[in-house]
């Protein structure tokens, strides 16, 4: 006999308290629940005790159990109507996923049990039961020694994101332990942590670490879901990324394991963003399994067709949406991240497709319900808040057009910054997007850190592969290559793939150059794709969803050491610079103004590679190179002391085009220039006078920097390293 008591409505989930365990699940549309606890038997052999939770308070039924801790395994049956075609799916044969579970037990093995009717007749009403085939939920033990540790709260402006995958950055490193790879523990490793801190990253942006679920149609291919961005849990860490949960005697241990990530990265100074995916669920369409909130109430949580509620409303390409019109779903969002930001001590989130969550009604609607209550909760309000600002919906692109409070994957600057190199008319777009985007985001009040700068992500082609292959190659997925982006702005240089070519080599090295260096000294936040440090091939095939394999993970045998060491020094350069890290737009005029004590120059000048300013008229001129100079005494804003921040001057020039002389402006810009950073490696490191030439090769980007004397330039030593990596491929 199990011990019942009461319990409590508040918090929802499954919460152990030192003593007993309170269990709490919202159901409006239930009309019995049933608590079921499980053994640690396997598939049929599982040994059920179910409890009736008579207790209701605002349709959240709860009961507490003093004799149940942490490990313990449970799942729900919901009792009430059961009829498609008003939206009601709820059926006590299917054992239910509970939507807080902290913790996970086992994966879903696709039986016909997990699903509301038979297959090959969608009309009909399956009962058998699915309990031996479902992911269960654990008890977690919520206690852990975090010895001091909080959140960095590093400023937007200084921030570097690197967006990883924990299975792909460790599955093949060879100083990670053999049991860790693949896992929280093995991304904890000083192996891993004292790459970033080298690199010079400031925060790890995780993809999917919510419990989520295997795809049947890949597992029937031989294949895996390897991005993550279908999932069922938004409480619990992915089991299969974690060490412990591969001990059965460990249940529930995946928690502290990924608390320790945490903890980790937080020592080396990095913080963590998780990718997080509350567009839609692993449930799927009217033709989907019945896993959790399906169950439990459908209209609740789910967006359904108002013509016929059989039918979900599909703004993410996944079968469904979540309904973020209805206040317990909304609370479900809310608690979640809540939850990971309080509990988990992570540092922000990138919203996948977060278009979506704007949808109260119909259109993207930045005033909805969501971004309301983001604004005003005091705990995520202060942590960063990504926006991947679009999905499949129409006008579903809303790059520019989130609350003042976000920040966004800027789509527009890695379209434009790919198009420019790759030789595509695009000048004046170009020099909007590395300085900062204003045209996208000053408007409402944002500054350029609302742009989260990025030229490749985990959808698409690496950086190497960007520069190596004009089209995708995804024959891997089993779908002919039909799947994945077909327009990449992609060039090979010549040759589809690998080569031996030592020319065509060299132009995709110094090519892989130019993007990293005009994404680190862009205007607005950069976000680096793990492994395009290292020359991280996917050999073509810009859609790695489905391959859980060599095809995606690092190979860090095969690094690229020069590339790894331009890309740092690069970074270092930034850092030392607050001229290439701005909190505020540039003031947009690029004439000179003559003040009281003589001519002054603007905090930004467009420059012809002759050393003219750029005029209005010269924008369309067709020419595919550019010269920007960066005014240091121009910088806005306060150090910590309250003193006015100031920098040495910069030139930058970007040259997609021909070899080319460059004249530099005359001295009232600066008398002298050091040449800092040379992708082509024909500008020599010599100091150039004002008004002298220099040359620059063809596709190359050229950094200069003022003269001064030699204790003054604290970046003495990146001007070395990337001028000499430059002549290396």
């Amino acid at each position: 006999m199990v011990e019942i008591w009461p319990g409590a409505a508040y918090p929802l989930g499954a919460t152990f308290d030192g003593s007993g365990t309170n269990f709490a699940i919202f159901s409006e549309a239930a009309e019995r629940v049933e608590l079921c606890l499980f053994d640690k038997g396997r598939g049929k052999k599982l040994k059920e005790t179910r409890i009736e939770l008579t207790e209701v308070d605002a349709f959240v039924w709860h009961c507490y159990l003093p004799s149940i801790r942490p490990g313990q395994r449970y799942g729900y049956r919901v009792h009430g109507a059961y009829d498609p075609s008003i939206g009601m799916r709820c059926n006590p044969n299917k054992l239910l996923l509970d939507p807080y579970a902290k913790a996970t037990a086992g994966e879903i093995d696709w039986d016909q049990s997990l699903f509301g009717y038979d297959f090959g007749d969608p009309d009909s009403r399956n009962d058998d039961d699915s309990a031996a085939h479902m992911t269960l939920g654990v008890v977690i033990n919520p206690f852990f020694d975090w010895e001091g540790d909080r959140r960095l709260d590093i400023p937007y402006n200084e921030s570097v994101i690197y967006e990883a995958h924990v299975k792909g950055m460790t599955q093949l490193h060879p100083d990670v332990p053999e049991d860790l790879r693949g896992t929280y523990a093995g991304l904890a490793h000083p192996a891993i942590t004292s790459h970033l801190t080298k690199l010079g990253v400031t925060a790890i942006e995780l993809m999917p670490v919510h419990q989520f679920v295997q795809d049947s149609t890949l597992l029937d291919k031989g294949l895996r879901n390897y991005w993550g961005y279908n999932t069922l849990g938004f409480f619990a860490p992915h089991a299969d990324y974690a060490a412990t949960a591969r001990d059965e005697q460990a249940l529930g241990q995946q928690v502290q394991e990924f608390k320790s990530l945490v903890k980790s990265m937080h020592a080396a100074g990095i913080e963590v963003i998780l990718d997080v995916v509350y567009n839609h669920t692993a449930e799927g369409n009217h033709l989907g399994p019945t896993l959790s909130f399906k169950g439990i109430d459908n209209g609740a949580y789910y967006r359904l067709e108002e013509d016929d509620l059989r039918y979900y409303t599909d703004y993410t390409g996944t079968g469904n949406s979540l309904n973020v019109r209805h206040p317990h779903s909304l609370q479900l969002l809310m608690d979640s991240l809540r939850y990971w930001v309080t509990e988990m001590h992570v540092d922000g989130f990138r919203f996948d497709l977060a278009a979506t969550l704007a949808r109260e009604f119909y259109d993207v609607d930045r005033l909805a319900t969501f971004f309301e209550l983001v604004q005003q909760d005091p705990v995520v309000s202060q942590v960063k808040l990504i926006a991947e600002p679009w999905d499949i919906g129409p006008g579903g692109y809303q790059v520019g057009n989130f609350p003042p409070q976000w920040t966004e994957w800027n789509g527009a600057y890695r379209d434009t910054v790919r198009d420019f190199w790759r030789g595509e008319p695009s000048l004046g777009e170009f020099a909007s997007r590395i300085a900062g985007s204003s045209d996208l985001y000053e408007h409402s009040g944002r500054r350029p850190v609302a742009s989260i700068n990025f030229v490749t992500a985990h959808d698409g082609f690496t950086l190497r592969d960007l520069v190596s292959y004009n089209e995708k190659h995804n024959e891997a997925n089993g779908e002919d290559s039909n799947d994945g982006e077909s327009h990449n702005r992609s060039w090979n240089h010549g040759v589809e793939g690998p080569t031996d070519d030592p020319e065509i080599l060299a132009a995709r090295a110094r090519e892989q150059r130019n993007f990293l260096a005009t994404l680190l000294l862009s205007q607005g936040v950069p976000m680096l794709l793990h492994g395009d440090e290292l020359g991280r091939t996917q050999q073509g095939n810009n859609n790695t969803y489905a391959q859980d394999s060599e095809i995606s993970w690092v190979h860090w045998d095969q690094v690229d050491k020069p590339l790894m060491e331009f890309t740092s020094a690069v970074l270092r350069l930034r850092k030392e610079h607050p001229t290439f890290r701005r909190k505020r737009f540039f003031t947009g005029s690029t004439v000179r103004a003559v003040g009281e004590e003589g001519d002054r120059l603007n905090d930004i000048v467009w420059l012809h590679l002759d050393g003219r300013p750029m005029e209005d008229g010269d924008w369309e001129s067709g020419t595919q190179a550019i010269g920007m100079y960066l005014n240091g005494h121009g910088i806005k804003g306060k150090d910590a002391r309250g003193g006015a921040i100031t920098d040495d001057h910069f030139l930058l020039y970007f040259n997609a085009d021909g070899p080319a002389q460059v004249t530099l402006p005359p001295d009232e810009y600066a008398a002298a220039w050091d040449v800092v950073i040379d992708t082509g490696g024909s500008a020599d490191g010599d100091t150039h006078v004002a008004g002298t030439t220099l040359t620059m090769d063809s596709r190359s980007l050229v950094v200069l920097r003022e003269h001064g004397e030699p204790e003054s330039t604290p970046d003495h030593s990146v001007a070395a390293s990337v001028a000499s990596m430059a002549t290396r491929t």
